[in-house]
């Protein structure tokens, strides 16, 4: 089952989520913009996302517990996100990923288009990847 994340969830979701802050995630499932992944009653993973230039949906973070990987739900995930974001009026949708990283392989077979880069010192290529809804 796929649901919007709620304020309960914040606990769990921080033990994992390091690349935001509890307040900031707070604020982020406050706007409804958390997804959760709950299976057979346990938590097996989350999707962020944020506003790219305050109008376009970009997903931030979409992770699955060790164990929960390969089951088929960042797909899931994903196609349940697109259409949410389809019916709140958006035609398109953006995400990244870095270089070295087997997620690129995940969003090109899902439709997404390599749509530029960003190099950061010390860090590899983030790739951009973009999608007509």
């Amino acid at each position: 089952m796929i649901r919007y994340a709620e304020l309960s969830d914040l606990d769990i979701i921080s033990q994992y989520d390091k690349h935001i802050s509890k307040t900031e995630l707070g604020n982020s499932i406050g706007l409804k913009r958390v997804l959760v992944m709950i299976e057979n009653e346990k938590f097996v993973g989350w999707m962020r996302y944020n506003l790219f230039w305050d109008n376009t949906p970009f997903m931030n973070m979409l992770y699955f517990l060790e164990g929960e990987r390969g089951k088929g739900y960042g797909s899931q995930m994903i196609e349940f996100w697109e259409n949410e974001m389809k019916m709140q009026g958006y035609d398109a949708v953006l995400t990244s990923t870095q270089s070295n990283e087997e997620a690129q392989h995940f969003y090109r077979k899902h439709g997404y288009l390599d749509s530029g880069s960003l190099t950061l010192p010390g860090e590899p290529l983030e790739i951009l990847f973009y999608k007509k809804l």
